[in-house]
Formats: structure tokens, C-alpha cells, sequence
């Protein structure tokens, strides 16, 4: 499974990285940080351009294959086993790192829940949300990847992963889609 964090100029990142992946793609898990008015609208303007089906999630949804999850802009999102399988689960609680969704709680969540059958990428932002997750992940046997200073429009969050040592490589923009299928055994991406 692929879980993705960003901020400032993450809209555009996600972009880039989304429309990559073929239909063929484990399940995605994001959080962006933005306002509750705007995921909806953001998750369906991705749905029309990328191969992938692109949703806000739901709370309790089952996760499946060649679906994007975008955290609403009100909730936390986790990833949560049940005895049905793996579901979205949506927490309005207290902020983390000052927001609401926090990147660290996806990726802390994915972390314990499925270990080194996840990849963990962190994308341009401003702040420090998603370093310790993608610290968390990283030691939990995933593969983490961070996003480079010069493709970043904000090197904050990217460059905290990077000084804690969460990531397992720090690749530009344009090579993330790449090496998520490069890790996932997948051979090309969806335009290569």
C-alpha cells in the first residue's frame, strides 16, 4: 500500500505522482493539508485526470486496489484492520503538528498496521508533519521516500524526514511515480 503526505504545493505534486500510476496500483492513502471545502472538489478534479479511481474517504470503508483515498479536510485519517479487512477510519480529533488531517497520523497508522507492505512518501510542505511517521514507517520495514529540495515549491517537511534519516531515498518530483513502482515490481508507469 502507498501512503502520501503534503502541504504547500502539494496539490500540484500529488498531481504529478497520481497521473503516473497505472489502474493496476495498490491502494493509496493521502493526506493533504487543506480546507475541509476543498478535499471533495480536489479528489474529483484528480478522479477525471488519473487512471486510478480518486475518492475522499469515507469513514469504515473497505480499502481497495486502483483506489486513491484522500483524507477529508475535517478528519484524520488512519488505516485500521477489522476482521472484514483493511478501512478507512476518519477522527475528528485534536490536531497533530497543528493540523487536522495530520500526515503523521497516516503514516504512524500505516506503520502499525501494515508495516513493510507499505511506501511512504512525503512530499513538498511546509512544517515537520509526516517526518516522524515516515521515521515510524521506515523502522517498521516500508519503503520511505521523500521528496527532493529543488522540486519542492516549500522544502520543510521533506527536509525534517530527511534529517531524521526517515527516508530511504530523497528523489526529484519527477522520478517519485518511478520509484514507487520501481519498489512496487511494477515496470513502467502509465505514460512509460
Amino acid at each position: 500500500m502507498i501512503f502520501i503526505g503534503a502541504s504547500t504545493g502539494g496539490t500540484e505534486a500529488i498531481k504529478q505522482v497520481l497521473t503516473e500510476l497505472p489502474v493496476s496500483i495498490p491502494p493509496v492513502l493521502i493526506v493533504q493539508h487543506m480546507p475541509e471545502m476543498f478535499t471533495g472538489a480536489f479528489a474529483r478534479r484528480l478522479d477525471g485526470l488519473c487512471a486510478v479511481k480518486v475518492k475522499e474517504a469515507e469513514d469504515g470503508e473497505p480499502i481497495q486496489g486502483g483506489t486513491v483515498y484522500i483524507a477529508p479536510g475535517h478528519s484524520h485519517l488512519s488505516i485500521v484492520r477489522t476482521s472484514s479487512g483493511l478501512q478507512c477510519s476518519l477522527s475528528r480529533a485534536e490536531p497533530v503538528n497543528r493540523h487536522r488531517p495530520s500526515v503523521d497520523v497516516l503514516f504512524s497508522s500505516a506503520a502499525r498496521t501494515v508495516g513493510a507492505a507499505g511506501v511512504g512518501v512525503l512530499l513538498t510542505g511546509m512544517g515537520k508533519d509526516g517526518a516522524r511517521g515516515l521515521l515510524e514507517m521506515r523502522e517498521a520495514g516500508a519503503w520511505t521516500i521523500a521528496q527532493d529540495h529543488d522540486s519542492c515549491v516549500v522544502y520543510g517537511m521533506p527536509r525534517e524526514a530527511a534529517l531524521l534519516g526517515a527516508a530511504c531515498e530523497v528523489v526529484t518530483l519527477k522520478d517519485v511515480a518511478q520509484q514507487i513502482l520501481r519498489h512496487l515490481g511494477h515496470g513502467a508507469t502509465r505514460n512509460g
